[in-house]
């Protein structure tokens, strides 16, 4: 007797729901790419216990007859992908027709739906038909989806806590609103509104729903590209970062996803600009050819390939680092306005924006409200023209002439000019000016180099004494006189001029630390960038250090001169903003 059978389609359905559907957000993710897919520009989600309990999405889309409705239940039914050429040009965010028979076959699912006749009424339950009638001929589709995995309590026992989910379930929803600016969505926790757009298509005021006006003012547009691909959408300037990645959001054709590498490219593109361990607020849309782009790779379809890749990740960089170029990044100190406390919820564990919780975090429920802060003005009418205009106009902004008048707590210079007052870190400042001096050094040194009065002999072990060998050249490109010397040492006769007098043993020394630490992944450049930034460190004022008036001075000169004045190699500013009217208005001056 045969052992090999082939399962029922129920069973099928379960195991595809092992992949498709593994927490609440992917059955919302599922319905909600349905609705997009449907021509839908309004679209409702609304979650009872995150979704644990029901789980509802309602559209204005193009909705189905009778007899897709029922097909639709079938697994590997679909609309948008006929044959296999469609599998290389993919431009729908659904092509597999797993979704629904997956859903249908854990939970409770009713389907309203009508194209604008007759309705049809569907209620299927765990994976079989239970009810087909006639219902009213509303266009779109309602699809309501409750108790999830009740028919699977293992996967149902290894769901996250509400709160959790619920932040899973915002986290996808927000990244929805911003790859469709021009579509109305509304999320409903409980009864309360969590998120509701306009669907103008204002790329910044979806930002600003989500993130909150302070952020969206100091956000910035970025557009460029290349034969292969477009990239549009809105950067953070560095002073606004996040604990995680996560709000580094890259889309393809208006599709999420999710690339390490990208996320990489972004991050590295804010080097020196913020802090390594901080992460910018990006919303960056590709917009190419889907033939150049394979999305086909895992079920959830966050996963993509490209082509060209190489040259998609250096356009990226290049228009980051040309709107940080283009832009003052001096932070400004605004005082905030007095509000009314809201109500504080203390909650467990939800945490809106995925990062580490604390047990006993209170959360400001408020969160969850409607918004009730008019949009700000300057958002609400933004123009892309405007923006371009901007950037024809505007050459690389320049730090403003500013006038020291003394120094607190030995370490802060204070300035002033026509618009207020600096305060300039005297350590950062001279680190961002070692920096790029050490970086220009580095990568076009001058012939020159001087001899050491007495040869410095240095001994390593055996395992970082290869290390060095096996790049002495690099050394010597750098004018050092630098030959091996008995067993496991080398001996250094000469130097650049560069090195800072009193100082030279100690740089060598670190230089050579630098090198044997990049062993792994070593590149030049990378060996001189991890060089310069140390040797700045080491080499700038300290704080607590008093400098006389003309050398505040000289530093505020040097510092003005440098590409990135603002920021030191570490990512902390250099240099803070009072203007006057804030200064009126914390003196109360102005009101």
């Amino acid at each position: 007797m045969s052992k090999i059978k082939v399962m029922d389609d129920i069973l099928a359905n379960k195991i595809a729901a092992g992949e498709v559907v593994e927490k609440c957000v992917s059955v919302v993710k599922e319905l909600v790419e349905n609705s997009v897919d449907a021509k839908a520009d309004e679209i409702k989600i609304e979650v009872v216990e995150a979704g644990t309990k029901l789980i509802k999405v309602i559209d204005n889309g193009t909705g189905m007859d009778h007899d897709d409705a029922i097909m639709a239940f079938q697994r590997h039914a679909t609309s948008k992908l006929l044959d296999e050429m469609g599998l290389f040009r993919i431009s729908s965010l659904g092509f597999r027709g797993e979704a629904l028979p997956s859903i249908a076959s854990v939970s409770e699912v009713t389907l309203k739906t009508s194209t604008g006749d007759v309705g049809t009424k569907l209620e299927v339950k765990g994976g079989r038909l239970i009810s087909d009638e006639k219902t009213d001929a509303r266009r779109g589709t309602e699809i309501i989806v409750k108790n999830l995995f009740y028919n699977t309590p293992a996967r149902l026992k290894y769901l996250n806590s509400i709160y959790s989910e619920l932040a899973n379930v915002c986290e996808y929803v927000n990244k929805m609103a911003l790859s469709y600016p021009d579509k109305k969505f509304t999320l409903i926790s409980d009864d309360k509104v969590i998120l509701n757009t306009d669907g103008s298509g204002n790329l910044l005021k979806v930002i600003k729903e989500i993130y909150g006006s302070d952020v969206a003012r100091k956000m910035r547009k970025i557009s460029v590209f290349n034969d292969d691909y477009d990239v549009d959408g809105f950067i953070s300037l560095p002073e606004v970062t996040r604990s995680t990645r996560s709000h580094m959001i890259t889309l393809v054709n208006n599709r999420v996803v999710r690339n390490i590498e990208l996320n990489r490219v972004i991050n590295d593109a804010y080097h020196t600009y913020k802090p390594e361990t901080r992460y910018p607020i990006v919303v960056l849309n590709i917009n190419t050819d889907p033939s150049l782009v394979d999305v086909n790779i895992h079920p959830s379809k966050l996963d993509v390939k490209f082509s060209n890749f190489e040259d998609l990740k250096e356009l990226i960089k290049k228009g980051i680092k040309e709107v940080l170029d283009k832009a003052l990044l001096i932070p400004k100190i605004e005082k905030k306005e007095e509000v009314v406390e809201r109500p504080r919820v203390e909650l467990q564990q939800l945490n809106l924006e995925r990062e580490k919780v604390i047990e006993g975090d209170t959360i400001d429920y408020s969160l969850f409200d409607e918004p009730v802060m008019e949009v700000n003005e300057d958002i609400a009418n933004y123009n892309e023209e405007d923006d371009v205009k901007l950037d024809e106009e505007t050459k690389k902004v320049i730090m403003p002439e500013m006038y020291p008048v003394g120094l607190a707590k030995g370490t802060y210079i204070i300035c002033h000019n026509e618009l207020g007052i600096y305060m300039i870190d005297q350590h950062a400042a001279k680190e961002r000016i070692n920096y790029e001096g050490y970086l220009k050094a580095f990568g076009n040194p001058n012939q020159s180099s001087i001899k050491m009065l007495v040869p410095l002999t240095l001994e390593f072990p055996s395992n970082e004494f290869i290390i060095i060998k096996q790049n002495i050249d690099v050394l010597k490109d750098m004018h050092f006189d630098i030959e091996e010397s008995g067993i496991n040492s080398f001996v250094i006769k000469e130097h650049p001029t560069w090195l800072k007098e009193g100082y030279e043993e100690d740089s060598i020394k670190k230089i050579l630390e630098v090198l044997i630490s990049e062993e792994k992944n070593f590149t030049i450049e990378k060996f001189r960038e991890k060089a310069a930034i140390m040797l700045s460190c080491k080499m700038a004022i300290k704080a607590n250090m008093n400098i006389s008036m003309e050398e505040m001075e000289a530093l505020i000169n040097d510092l003005r001169k440098c590409e990135n004045p603002y920021t030191c190699p570490h990512g902390r500013p250099t240099t803070i903003f009072y203007s006057n009217y804030e200064l009126e208005k914390m003196f109360k001056r102005a009101m």
